[in-house]
């Protein structure tokens, strides 16, 4: 009986050693995930809240992990001026296991998004970065997956940037000279994409795993497509779940079936802490999200490390500029943005700054970088930095007034009827300009020519079908019509003008007047000093962009 008994634990240890017998799980594994948090550590759920609702999960539960979808290190004053330094030390200190990158981790440059990614005390996971250069490539030794074994049940996840970070953030920081040398498996119709994420799907799978996690900072918004994460879904078999950043969309559970018909769940947690996604892969085999947006507890070690941050830049941005007895806004009622879809009384004061400082003809900002509301009261160095916290530099170049139009055409691209739908923004584009000296109509009735190339950079128009028309330009206080052949002078920020942000490539050839010319915060600053502050102007929009 004995060599019986003997025989069977034998045959046991061989079976599992082998592989041939799945481990039953034991308990649920909960994975808790944040998306976009830009700087927001202390906004909504609170990075100190992240970190309590993940330990008290951990004193009930075995398994548990936290992940985020990227877009962390820049957005706010902590990061943009430690260089995303102080939000690494947040994060560790919240206890991330995993992140992937957004584009706006790329925002200061390869070199230092090196140094944040060895101050990290979780890993880093992005599967479709190609490098082409001959220096260093910064993403040599990051993961394309990393599996993680809960109690005998592996979990895959696999990151993915989106392939429109080159112009998302600053095309120049994936160059070394003239040549891109940095490439997300872009193309033109999402193939090399969803080819490159299937054959990583497909190695992991290999090495029997039960989940398969996507985490994704793709977009699930129709302008992001054929790189948004539905499309992703859809061109793909073998992900069980797609947790998804960069739209800043609200998803709490969505469905979506893959290229098999096989159902993938697909969830979004918005912005700036507005929730904590709680993604549960239940030991009877069931997949559960949900959003988590209240939370009593913070965590006090968190607190204590957003504090010493806090006290690094309160001296710089405690500084009082001027009062303010209106709001201005870059949001609707609802919360929406629409700096990226219409004009908005915050853009018209950023650009009016450009102009008058810079003393150009007229002045163009993307609504991408135009990023906080002004609210009425005491108005600091914090809340211009809030609105502008990328640290660009200032520029102005000769330009046609045939290449000011095709700018307006390329930024009015995406541009709807509609700005929103269900709670959710329309037509969104980081490329769609702000305007100063300058007015203008879009008919939405128009399809876009505009044409990029496989990095999304503008190459020129499919045909002579315009939705920007009525172009008018201030000249001596009045509105005259935009004269084509005309050289006018055009301020805006060197990111916008001369390196192709938001793949505008329009103006990168003009004669420069000037480059490098005060950071973006600095000319709000000076403009609001010689105006003597804020007056009427800015209480409500001016029509300077009409929408048919």
């Amino acid at each position: 009986m004995k060599r019986i008994i003997r025989l069977v634990l034998a045959l046991g240890i061989l079976v599992s050693v082998f592989g041939c017998t799945e481990v039953k799980q034991e308990d649920d594994i909960y994975i808790f995930f944040t998306s976009d948090v830009h700087c927001g550590v202390e906004d909504n759920m609170t990075m100190a809240g992240v970190k309590s609702i993940v330990d008290e999960a951990k004193l009930e539960h075995e398994y548990v992990s936290l992940v985020d979808c990227g877009d962390f290190l820049q957005g706010g004053a902590l990061g943009s001026l430690s260089k995303g330094k102080f939000i690494i030390d947040i994060m560790n200190a919240a206890g991330y296991d995993i992140a992937t990158v957004g584009n706006h981790e790329f925002d200061y440059g390869m070199d230092i998004l090196k140094e944040r990614m060895a101050e990290s005390n979780f890993d880093y996971v992005v599967s479709n970065i190609k490098y082409s250069g001959n220096k260093e490539n910064v993403f040599a030794n990051t993961a394309e997956y990393i599996i993680k074994d809960y109690g005998g049940t592996k979990v895959a996840f696999i990151g993915v940037a989106t392939p429109y970070s080159i112009t998302d953030s600053t095309p120049k920081n994936f160059m070394e000279g003239s040549d891109y040398v940095y490439n997300f498996y872009s193309g033109d119709d999402g193939n090399e994409l969803y080819e490159r994420v299937q054959s990583v799907v497909d190695e992991v799978r290999k090495q029997r795993v039960k989940y398969v996690i996507a985490l994704t900072h793709l977009g699930s918004e129709e302008q992001y497509a054929p790189f948004d994460s539905i499309s992703l879904i859809s061109h793909t078999s073998g992900i069980d779940v797609v947790l998804d950043g960069h739209s800043h969309s609200v998803i709490v559970e969505d469905k979506y079936p893959n290229k098999n018909g096989e159902d993938v769940t697909l969830s979004s947690v918005g912005t700036k802490l507005q929730s904590v996604g709680e993604l549960i892969l239940a030991k009877d085999g069931n997949i559960y999200t949900l959003h988590i947006d209240s939370h009593n507890e913070q965590d006090e070690e968190v607190i204590k490390v957003v504090d010493n941050a806090k006290i690094e830049v309160d001296k710089i941005l405690s500084e009082s500029i001027c009062n303010l007895d209106y709001d201005m806004k870059i949001y609707d009622e609802e919360g929406i943005r629409i700096v990226r879809t219409r004009e908005s009384t915050v853009g018209n004061f950023v650009t009016d700054a450009y102009r008058t400082i810079l003393g150009t003809d007229v002045a163009i900002v993307n609504g991408g970088g135009v990023r906080s509301n002004i609210m009425a009261g005491e108005v600091t160095y914090r809340n211009l930095f809030d609105v502008a916290p990328f640290q660009n530099n200032g520029g102005s170049c000769y330009a046609t007034g045939q290449q000011i139009m095709d700018a307006l055409e390329y930024g009015a691209r995406y541009t709807s009827g509609i700005y929103k739908l269900d709670g959710n923004a329309v037509g969104e584009f980081g490329g769609f300009l702000q305007v100063s000296g300058l007015k203008y109509t879009i008919d939405t009735s128009v399809e876009s020519s505009v044409m990029v190339d496989d990095d999304g950079m503008f190459t020129g128009f499919a045909n002579d079908d315009r939705k920007v028309k009525d172009v008018y330009v201030l000249q001596n206080d009045e509105y005259v019509p935009i004269d084509p052949e005309k050289t006018y002078s055009v301020g805006g920020i060197s990111y916008m003008l001369f390196d192709g942000g938001d793949g505008n490539t329009i103006f990168m050839n003009c004669e420069k007047i000037s480059d490098n010319d005060h950071v973006d915060i600095e000319i709000l600053k000076q403009y609001l000093n010689e105006s003597g502050g804020f007056n009427d102007t800015y209480r409500e929009t001016q029509g300077r962009i009409i929408i048919e």
